[in-house]
C-alpha cells in the first residue's frame, strides 16, 4: 500500500505562506509519502492556486516526492501547450511527475476557453494521442479532427520514457475502459463513495484481463478528530465548500482515529493501491495524524 497527501491550493488573496508551503512539503518527504497531488480549477470563486506553477514551486521544494495533478481536464487545453508545460516539469524534476488527464464531462464552462463543448470525449482523446506522439516522436505528421501538425518537433521530450505516467479519471463505463486503453492507471474521485469506487474497480479488473503494469488509486477526503462530531462537521463544510452543495458526506472518511482507519481500509479493500489523503482544513496537522494514527494501521 502506498500514500500519497494533497499539496495546498486553496490559498486566498494575499495569503500564501512560502514557509510554510516548504515545511509542509518537506514534511511530507519525511514521513514516508510517495507522492503531493494538486487539482486543476481554472474559473470558481473558491480561491485554488493553478496546479502546474503550484507544481513547479513544490518540486524546487523537494527532492524525493512525486508530484501529479489528479486531473488536468485536457480538452480545456491545447495539447502542444500542455505537453511542452508537463515535459518541462519532468525535466525540472529529473522525472517525478505524475500526469492525471480527465474528460471533464459536458457541464464544463466550454465557452470561457473558446470551445463550444460537442465532441468533448473525442477531443479528449484525440488530445492524448497527440500528447503522447509529441513526448515520443522526433517528427510529428498528425491529421487530427481538431489539431494538425506536419513535421513537428518537441524538444526537449520528458525525462521519463516514454512520458510521464498517466492516471484517468472517469467514473463511467466508458471512461474506464478509456483508461484501460490508453492509460497507465486509473484515480477514483474524491467525490465518489468507497462503494462506487469498488464497482468501478471491478470493471477495470475484467477489462483489464490480467494485465500487471496498470495502477489504481483513489482520493480521500478525510478528517480526523478526537471528537468524531466535530470531524464530521468539519467534512461537511469542507465539501460543500468545494462541491458547492450539501449532502455529500459519505464520500469523506471523517470520525475518530479508529473510525478513520476503518474507513480507509474499506478504500484499500476495494481495491486502492495508492491512497491520497485531502484534508480540509490545518492540513499540516491533519497529515501528522494521518501519517501516525492512520497510515501503520492499513
Amino acid at each position: 500500500m502506498r500514500f500519497a497527501i494533497s499539496i495546498p491550493q486553496f490559498v486566498a488573496d494575499g495569503a500564501f505562506d512560502p514557509g510554510a508551503f516548504r515545511a509542509y512539503l518537506r514534511r511530507a518527504e519525511d514521513l514516508g509519502f510517495e507522492s503531493g497531488w494538486t487539482q486543476e480549477q481554472v474559473l470558481g470563486a473558491f480561491p485554488h492556486l493553478s496546479a502546474n506553477e503550484t507544481m513547479a514551486y513544490a518540486f524546487a521544494c523537494t527532492e524525493r516526492l512525486r508530484l501529479g495533478c489528479a486531473v488536468h481536464v485536457t480538452p480545456l487545453h491545447i495539447p502542444a501547450h500542455l505537453a511542452k508545460s508537463l515535459a518541462t516539469l519532468d525535466q525540472l524534476s529529473r522525472g517525478r511527475l505524475d500526469v492525471g488527464v480527465g474528460s471533464g464531462g459536458r457541464n464544463r464552462p466550454f465557452g470561457a476557453f473558446g470551445l463550444d463543448g460537442e465532441a468533448h470525449v473525442a477531443r479528449f482523446t484525440e488530445g492524448i494521442r497527440l500528447l503522447k506522439a509529441l513526448w515520443t516522436e522526433e517528427e510529428v505528421d498528425f491529421d487530427g479532427r481538431f489539431w494538425q501538425l506536419e513535421g513537428a518537433t518537441m524538444e526537449p521530450k520528458p525525462f521519463q520514457k516514454p512520458g510521464p505516467p498517466l492516471w484517468f479519471g472517469g467514473s463511467h463505463p466508458n471512461a474506464l475502459a478509456r483508461a484501460v486503453k490508453h492509460g497507465d492507471g486509473f484515480f477514483g474521485a474524491g467525490s465518489s463513495t468507497t462503494a462506487a469506487f469498488a464497482e468501478q474497480v471491478k470493471t477495470l479488473r475484467e477489462l483489464l484481463g490480467g494485465r500487471e503494469d496498470f495502477q489504481i488509486a483513489k482520493r480521500v477526503y478525510i478528517s480526523i478528530d478526537d471528537d468524531g462530531n466535530a470531524a464530521r462537521r468539519r467534512a461537511a463544510d469542507g465539501l460543500a465548500g468545494i462541491y458547492g452543495k450539501r449532502g455529500l458526506e459519505a464520500v469523506a472518511v471523517a470520525g475518530t482515529p479508529e473510525e478513520c482507519v476503518a474507513g480507509v481500509q474499506e478504500v484499500a479493500d476495494a481495491g486502492a493501491e495508492l491512497i491520497l489523503f485531502t484534508p480540509f482544513a490545518d492540513q499540516a496537522e491533519q497529515m501528522e495524524r494521518v501519517a501516525a494514527e492512520v497510515m501503520p494501521r492499513i
